[in-house]
Protein backbone atom coordinates (compact mmCIF):
# COMPACT_ATOMS: atom_id res chain seq x y z
CA UNK A 1 0.00 0.00 0.00
CA UNK A 2 1.13 3.52 -0.86
CA UNK A 3 1.02 6.09 1.73
CA UNK A 4 1.51 9.71 0.32
CA UNK A 5 0.87 12.98 2.27
CA UNK A 6 0.76 16.38 1.08
CA UNK A 7 3.00 18.64 3.13
CA UNK A 8 0.67 21.75 1.72
CA UNK A 9 -2.61 20.87 3.15
CA UNK A 10 -3.77 22.44 5.89
CA UNK A 11 -4.85 19.13 7.47
CA UNK A 12 -2.35 17.81 10.04
CA UNK A 13 -0.09 14.88 8.31
CA UNK A 14 -1.65 12.88 11.62
CA UNK A 15 -4.98 13.02 10.08
CA UNK A 16 -3.80 12.35 6.71
CA UNK A 17 -2.25 9.14 7.69
CA UNK A 18 -4.92 8.13 9.69
CA UNK A 19 -7.00 8.82 6.92
CA UNK A 20 -4.53 6.26 3.93
CA UNK A 21 -4.65 3.51 6.66
CA UNK A 22 -8.32 3.60 6.65
CA UNK A 23 -9.29 4.25 2.96
CA UNK A 24 -6.50 1.47 2.69
CA UNK A 25 -8.95 -1.16 4.80
CA UNK A 26 -12.14 -0.03 2.96
CA UNK A 27 -10.35 -0.60 -0.16
CA UNK A 28 -9.29 -3.72 0.45
CA UNK A 29 -5.49 -3.04 -0.15
CA UNK A 30 -5.06 -3.97 3.62
CA UNK A 31 -6.61 -6.66 5.73
CA UNK A 32 -7.20 -7.71 8.92
CA UNK A 33 -4.56 -9.20 10.59
CA UNK A 34 -2.17 -7.19 8.03
CA UNK A 35 0.78 -5.56 10.04
CA UNK A 36 1.45 -2.04 9.22
CA UNK A 37 5.06 -0.76 8.93
CA UNK A 38 6.95 0.04 12.42
CA UNK A 39 6.40 3.68 13.61
CA UNK A 40 9.75 4.40 12.67
CA UNK A 41 9.72 2.72 9.14
CA UNK A 42 6.64 4.46 8.34
CA UNK A 43 7.90 7.55 9.46
CA UNK A 44 10.84 7.01 6.67
CA UNK A 45 8.27 5.39 4.15
CA UNK A 46 6.37 8.27 4.19
CA UNK A 47 8.87 11.14 5.32
CA UNK A 48 7.81 12.52 8.48
CA UNK A 49 8.31 12.44 12.17
CA UNK A 50 7.76 9.33 14.75
CA UNK A 51 5.72 11.20 17.24
CA UNK A 52 3.01 11.87 14.10
CA UNK A 53 3.25 8.37 12.93
CA UNK A 54 2.82 7.23 16.42
CA UNK A 55 -0.02 10.12 17.22
CA UNK A 56 -1.80 8.52 14.04
CA UNK A 57 -1.50 4.92 14.70
CA UNK A 58 -2.86 5.74 18.65
CA UNK A 59 -5.93 7.55 17.51
CA UNK A 60 -6.56 3.89 15.38
CA UNK A 61 -5.91 2.09 17.93
CA UNK A 62 -8.45 4.16 19.95
CA UNK A 63 -11.17 4.50 17.17
CA UNK A 64 -10.46 0.21 16.76
CA UNK A 65 -8.71 -0.23 13.08
CA UNK A 66 -5.19 -1.13 14.91
CA UNK A 67 -4.13 -2.87 17.84
CA UNK A 68 -0.67 -2.88 19.00
CA UNK A 69 0.96 -6.20 19.14
CA UNK A 70 4.53 -6.62 20.97
CA UNK A 71 5.84 -8.78 18.49
CA UNK A 72 4.12 -7.54 15.42
CA UNK A 73 3.70 -3.95 15.92
CA UNK A 74 0.37 -2.20 14.42
CA UNK A 75 -1.83 -4.54 13.49
CA UNK A 76 -5.29 -4.36 11.09
CA UNK A 77 -8.01 -5.41 14.15
CA UNK A 78 -11.49 -3.69 12.95
CA UNK A 79 -13.52 -3.27 16.33
CA UNK A 80 -16.88 -3.69 14.72
CA UNK A 81 -19.24 -1.78 16.57
CA UNK A 82 -21.78 -0.74 13.91
CA UNK A 83 -24.01 1.31 16.35
CA UNK A 84 -21.17 3.29 17.73
CA UNK A 85 -19.09 3.97 14.07
CA UNK A 86 -22.78 5.45 12.50
CA UNK A 87 -22.80 7.84 15.62
CA UNK A 88 -19.70 8.88 14.53
CA UNK A 89 -20.41 9.04 11.19
CA UNK A 90 -23.53 10.92 11.66
CA UNK A 91 -21.49 13.47 13.64
CA UNK A 92 -18.75 13.96 10.48
CA UNK A 93 -21.63 14.28 7.88
CA UNK A 94 -23.69 16.37 9.82
CA UNK A 95 -21.06 19.12 8.93
CA UNK A 96 -20.01 17.83 5.67
CA UNK A 97 -24.12 18.56 4.81
CA UNK A 98 -24.31 21.85 6.56
CA UNK A 99 -21.55 23.03 3.90
CA UNK A 100 -22.77 21.87 1.33
CA UNK A 101 -25.75 23.48 1.97
CA UNK A 102 -24.13 26.33 2.42
CA UNK A 103 -23.18 26.07 -1.26
CA UNK A 104 -26.85 25.14 -2.81
CA UNK A 105 -25.96 21.42 -2.85
CA UNK A 106 -29.26 19.39 -3.83
CA UNK A 107 -29.91 16.27 -1.71
CA UNK A 108 -30.24 14.54 -4.98
CA UNK A 109 -26.04 15.63 -5.72
CA UNK A 110 -25.80 14.58 -2.12
CA UNK A 111 -26.90 10.90 -2.64
CA UNK A 112 -25.05 10.80 -6.34
CA UNK A 113 -22.06 11.23 -4.51
CA UNK A 114 -22.52 9.11 -1.36
CA UNK A 115 -23.10 6.19 -3.81
CA UNK A 116 -20.00 6.98 -6.01
CA UNK A 117 -18.14 6.98 -3.34
CA UNK A 118 -19.82 3.95 -1.62
CA UNK A 119 -19.30 1.81 -4.49
CA UNK A 120 -15.28 2.58 -4.54
CA UNK A 121 -15.12 0.28 -1.93
CA UNK A 122 -16.75 -2.98 -3.54
CA UNK A 123 -19.31 -2.77 -0.50
CA UNK A 124 -22.98 -3.54 -0.53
Amino acid sequence: MLIEVDFNSDEALYIQLQNQIILGIAMDLIKEGDALPSVRQMADLVGINMHTVNKAYTILKQEGFIRLDRRKGAVIALDIDKAQALLKMRENLRILLARGCCKNVSREEVHALVDDIFDEYGKE
